[in-house]
């Protein structure tokens, strides 16, 4: 368990680094976004990660814009969908958290997906690391099929879990493959 620990410390800290570039690149200009924009957004780099790998090769991207990535944007665009969740969607007309405040919601995002993973791995066994690799992606598009339907019932459960324990579990998963990855060489 302490080694998935630093594996997933190392894969997410990978993640924040990009997630910090893109900040000081785009600013927060994704504190527009709803959460069911970003729950499609999140959408599309799952359906795009599926469809190259059911047909083997890409057309659109280069070098840097491969399934890792993808991955790895799975990973920040769920710390966003957590940050909207608690803080609501900015204005299109300004941004209501400052970058140091986005930093502080991206790290208690993680420790509460870490948290997750270690209960979660005590009561599986690490059952994800048998798990076949494109497994990782079709459950996380079944995560998004349910975070859109709840969306679509302005976030009402009657006995399953809400759209939080839902982001955290993609966050997960997205984690888990690129761990896969990382020991794989399949950088």
């Amino acid at each position: 368990m302490e080694n998935t620990l630093k594996e997933f410390d190392e894969a997410v800290a990978a993640c924040r680094e990009l997630f910090l570039k893109k900040m000081d690149d785009y600013g927060l200009s994704w504190r527009v976004l709803r959460p069911m924009s970003i729950t499609d957004q999140l959408f599309i780099k799952a359906q795009r990660i599926r469809s190259i790998e059911e047909k083997g090769c890409q057309f659109v991207g280069g070098i840097g814009d491969d399934i890792r990535s993808e991955y790895m944007g799975i990973v920040n665009y769920s710390v966003m969908a957590q940050i909207q969740l608690a803080e609501g969607s900015g204005t299109s007309e300004g941004e209501s958290l400052d970058k140091v405040r986005v930093k502080e919601w991206y790290d208690l995002h993680v420790r509460n997906a870490r948290d997750l993973l270690k209960n979660k791995n005590h009561d599986y066994g690490e059952a994800w690391r048998q798990m076949r690799f494109s497994s990782y992606i079709d459950i996380i598009l079944m995560k998004l099929m349910r975070v859109k339907r709840i969306e679509d019932h302005q976030g009402g459960t009657s006995v399953s879990e809400g759209l939080e324990a839902n982001y955290y579990d993609i966050f997960n998963y997205a984690v888990f493959a690129l761990i896969i990855m990382n020991e794989n060489n399949k950088l």
